[in-house]
């Protein structure tokens, strides 16, 4: 008996040793998003998984274990607005069907590593075809089973029968399985019925297709695929659960009932005309444009790997992005960072960085885009974006400097999600003491 307490006493005990572990870290150069600044030979103290002070003359207690950064410019954890870590990250849909769950499960869990040691301590994951998915991952890595970025989901796609996102181009007597067709909705009351369903099971956000799609058999990225009463009692019955609303939307008037709807962000935007740059502006609604991807699947269909229609659904809409992307950044809308990652290789989200500065943005910008503003998108500015007092110990670093060369950013030496350290390359040095 005595032996037992002992050992409960000593877990106790070193429970408590490790809550109050300091761990400091010396940075040279420190971006600031909310600001907009650069700080220069901070010291950032972290207990727990959060950061309890940052200054240059925030006193390093003796037993603190020290992390030398002092070489490097230390960012705040990277956000991607726009991922699919749960899916299979196959161009094809339909191999989706060659697998079971669990085995799509199980094959997305080094997605997610990477997503984390390229540096983004957080993602806005956006549908899986397999309705579900997404929440089982978010919940492993919550709960220490696999390792990953934290997790916002969407659980399910809400799309029409047949629309963009769906499981499309079976035969008409094939009867798919509940979770390829469990956002399926065609009225106000079901869209408001799935909106419920997914409140339900514990997503943190809605993803409804109001357009067709580019990666979709038999879709129409010109379609419009929800009617604005649809849209409108959406947005509404989400609201009423406290969740926001992304809009996958490539055609204009698409993205203008989305926009109308009140939704929070607009993925894609693709076709985006002067009066919906106008609307978002108007609404404050954020474009969330991945502009990199179609690097990704034009290199795809060099290798035949693409399916042809896709290629066809893409043909233009590339650099009709890209050069709405720049009058859009020029208008002043809020834009965050979204890479649509799984159409490019996970882990690799980085590279969009350099597009976002080529066609607009400054440096600092598109760092805001993927720190302060992703926050500020997913509602949790309280916790992420920045490094400050109160905030998640979400930190990572790099040898360049990403003001001056934005490219620093796709080879990320130091990430640290929770105060725990994921990567650490030699140029980070840890020690004891001072």
């Amino acid at each position: 008996m005595q032996k037992t307490l002992a050992f409960v006493l000593g877990l106790i005990l070193s429970s408590v040793a490790l809550q109050a572990q300091i761990t400091a870290i010396k940075a040279g150069r420190l971006i600031d998003p909310d600001s907009g600044t650069v700080l220069t030979d901070q010291v950032i103290l972290i207990k727990g998984n959060k950061v309890q002070a940052l200054g240059k003359t925030a006193a390093i207690p003796a037993d603190a274990k020290v992390i030398d950064l002092s070489k490097m410019t230390v960012l705040p954890g990277l956000i991607d607005c726009h991922t699919h870590l749960a899916d299979a990250g196959d161009p094809e849909p339909y191999d989706t069907l060659r697998k079971t769950s669990s085995e799509i499960v199980l094959e997305a869990v080094p997605h997610a590593r990477a997503m984390l040691e390229s540096g983004f301590t957080t993602v806005r994951d956006v549908g899986t075809y397999r309705a579900l998915n997404d929440v089982a991952m978010r919940d492993a890595i919550n709960k220490g089973y696999i390792i990953g970025p934290r997790m916002y989901v969407a659980g399910a796609y809400i799309t029409i029968t047949g629309g963009a996102g769906a499981m499309t181009g079976m035969a008409p007597d094939i009867q798919l399985p509940w979770d390829l067709h469990y956002g399926e909705a065609n009225s106000p009351w079901e869209v408001r019925q799935k909106v419920r369903l997914l409140a339900h099971n514990g997503v943190d956000l809605i993803k409804v297709l109001s357009t067709g799609a580019v990666l979709t058999h038999g879709s129409s990225p010109k379609s419009i695929e929800f009617t604005p009463e649809e849209l409108n009692a959406l947005v509404d019955e989400a609201n009423h659960f406290g969740l926001k609303v992304a809009a996958h939307a490539h055609a204009a008037e698409g993205i203008k009932n989305a926009l109308r709807a009140g939704v929070a962000s607009i993925e894609h935007a693709e076709m985006i005309d002067d009066e919906a740059i106008a609307l978002a502006k108007q609404h404050g609604t954020y474009l969330d444009m991945d502009i990199y991807d179609e690097e990704c699947i034009q290199e795809n269909g060099k290798k035949g790997t693409e399916p042809a229609d896709f290629l066809l659904h893409d043909a233009e809409l590339g650099q009709l992005q890209r050069d709405n992307f720049r009058k859009a950044v020029k208008a002043g809308v809020k834009m965050s960072f979204g890479t649509d990652a799984g159409v490019c290789p996970y882990g690799t989200s980085g590279k969009q960085f350099a597009f976002m500065v080529k066609y607009g943005m400054t440096p600092m910008q598109a760092i805001q885009s993927a720190t302060s503003n992703a926050a500020d998108l997913l509602g949790h500015n309280d916790v992420l974006g920045s490094i400050k007092p109160g905030k998640f110990a979400d930190i990572i670093a790099v040898s360049n400097d990403p003001l001056t060369d934005i490219s620093a950013l796709e080879n990320v030496q130091f990430v640290m999600k929770d105060g725990v350290v994921y990567k650490s390359e030699d140029s980070a040095r840890s020690s004891s003491g001072r």
